[in-house]
């Protein structure tokens, strides 16, 4: 009995965590956004600061009728929302916030296989493209399955790295066997795996399936109400466990200074948050990059340079034992 109520208190943390953090990151998003590019409305809603405007935008999707097309495939039209959240959940139950066991799933293939089910929420937006009955959502899934194909290889490759030098596919291992010294010769992996998973999520500069000077949000074209609010959901928590993915393979975690291990998940939360304000930094300070642009960042520069780190990290795990 002891167990089971320590997994559901695993579960039900997980769950509060995947409800709270992608809101919290989608609010820091409206009030950076609101100080970089001096936007005032995000500054009005509910007065001081403008601290209901999350609140704001609930109701207003709330109020919104949710509309099917009428020559649209309505249960792959429906489910898409779910297959595209779902995953980021998944995930969130094999990332470490702590030393002994503080995980739900302590997996020896962690890694494997949080990587294996990120890349499948990628589907639910292509599902949503191809059941909408309209040729720009149909384009825009297309755009999509491109960016995935691209970005997926040097993601891949710059996680493998990491996992090399660690020694295991663990998440919870890799923090164990990380130190310090691993950031200089890292960096070039992290910087892969940060700007590949930002690929892969469709955050600006890498939106061009949702560009909607283009080709109106892509395969998000039909949604409205509740269910293209599920889709943005989806996306502040690919960005929430994009973040904590790269802490753990690539800034030691929950490991950090000053605090009792006990507390590491602090840490652990310090660093999500810190990589979450660059990947709202970015959208502010950088333009749609063109899909020809885009391919050739990835096959031109970031397969070789993640290539690269494996090789250096193969060497340096040889000379360092």
């Amino acid at each position: 009995m002891p167990d089971l109520l320590e997994i559901v208190l695993k579960l039900a943390a997980v769950a509060a965590a995947f409800g709270v953090l992608p809101l919290l990151v989608g609010q820091a998003e409206h009030k950076v956004m609101a100080h970089m590019q001096g936007r005032l409305g995000p500054m009005y809603a509910g007065g001081f600061h403008g601290w209901a405007q999350l609140v704001a935008d609930g109701v207003k999707f709330a109020q919104k009728e949710d509309v099917v097309p009428a020559a649209a495939d309505r249960t792959v039209f429906k489910l898409a929302p779910a297959v595209a959240i779902v995953p980021y959940l998944l995930v969130l139950l094999v990332i470490p916030v702590g030393p002994d066991g503080q995980v739900v799933l302590d997996l020896g293939l962690g890694l494997f296989f949080a990587l294996a089910v990120m890349g499948i929420g990628v589907i639910g937006a292509i599902m949503a493209g191809w059941s909408s009955a309209n040729k720009y959502s149909l384009l825009g899934g297309m755009r999509i399955a491109a960016q995935l194909m691209s970005y997926e290889l040097p993601m891949v490759f710059a996680a493998s790295s990491a996992a090399m030098a660690a020694g295991t596919l663990s998440l919870s291992g890799i923090v164990e066997a990380w130190h310090w010294y691993w950031l200089p010769w890292q960096a070039i992996g992290l910087v892969v795996f940060f700007v590949a998973g930002l690929a892969e999520l469709r955050r600006p500069p890498f939106d061009m399936p949702l560009a909607d000077s283009e080709i109106i949000l892509g395969p998000y074209t039909e949604y409205g109400g509740l269910r293209f609010a599920f889709f943005l959901l989806a996306e502040y928590a690919g960005i929430v466990v994009l973040s904590a993915l790269t802490a753990v393979l690539f800034l030691g975690g929950w490991r950090g200074p000053f605090l009792d291990a006990e507390l590491g998940w602090l840490w652990l939360l310090v660093k999500v948050f810190a990589l979450a304000f660059v990947v709202i930094w970015l959208r502010v300070s950088y333009p749609r990059m063109r899909e020809d642009q885009l391919q050739k960042l990835a096959w031109a520069w970031l397969v070789p340079l993640a290539l690269a780190q494996l090789a250096l990290t193969g060497v340096l795990r040889v000379a360092l034992g």
